[in-house]
């Protein structure tokens, strides 16, 4: 049976009508674009698609004024749902406008690559359960200080180096390959001297000293 709410189930909070809500007023916003009109039409859903009308550039612009994500502060995109690319670009689309973000939150939408993302602002980022395998896979994050990636693919610490010189006091890597890494936590807190504490625990006094150094040589002995 339809539900009364039906023909709003894939509209964004942008195309209802008669409301001034902006999105640095909104917390966990569902940012994903709905699905396509073929898409919709195989799952016999046509009634929930709005009318199509002509847009002007003048609508385009007070709905990209309303949306006003360049002035989010704080901000929750998790569990999205992002099961197509037009969603996934989307979301991106929408990541590339924060560039006054503090504190961002993108748990669980199985993402794999943000690198051609940079949030200059961040210094919280929380992307637990997604899909990375590497740092480098990471936005371009200057300012983090608190930056949390459990359950993640991460296979080895390869460009943590690349965060050296960011403010980072805080890291999580539960659940992480990496974690079972010969050395982990002493390979960790001497790639990030600013780092003071690794998935929960504060930095203790063996995890100061160096990694081991192996020196291959050849011996000579003279007679």
């Amino acid at each position: 049976f339809k539900l009364p709410s039906d023909s709003f189930k894939y509209l964004g909070w942008c195309d209802i009508e008669e409301h001034d809500v902006r999105g640095n007023q909104l917390r966990c916003p569902r940012v994903r674009e709905g699905p396509s009109e073929e898409e919709l039409f195989f799952r016999r859903e046509e009634h929930t698609l709005k009318k199509r009308k002509q847009v002007t550039d003048t609508e385009k612009w007070e709905k990209r004024m309303q949306e006003n994500w360049e002035n989010c502060a704080e901000l929750n995109l998790s569990f999205q749902d992002l099961g197509d690319l037009y969603q996934l670009e989307n979301f991106k689309r929408i990541l590339r406008r924060l560039i006054r973000v503090e504190k961002l939150w993108l748990v669980d939408n199985s993402l794999t690559d943000l690198s051609a993302i940079r949030l200059p602002r961040c210094r919280e980022l929380n992307v637990n359960k997604n899909h990375f395998t590497s740092f480098k896979q990471l936005p371009k994050i200057p300012q983090i200080q608190h930056l949390s990636l459990a359950e993640n693919n991460i296979m080895t610490l390869s460009g943590i180096s690349d965060f050296r010189h960011a403010p980072l006091e805080s890291l999580i890597l539960k659940r992480n390959p990496c974690e079972f890494q010969e050395r982990y936590r002493q390979l960790v807190f001497s790639s990030l001297p600013n780092l003071k504490m690794l998935d929960g625990i504060p930095k203790l006094p063996e995890d100061c000293s160096p990694p081991e150094i192996r020196f291959f040589y050849k011996m000579c002995t003279i007679l």
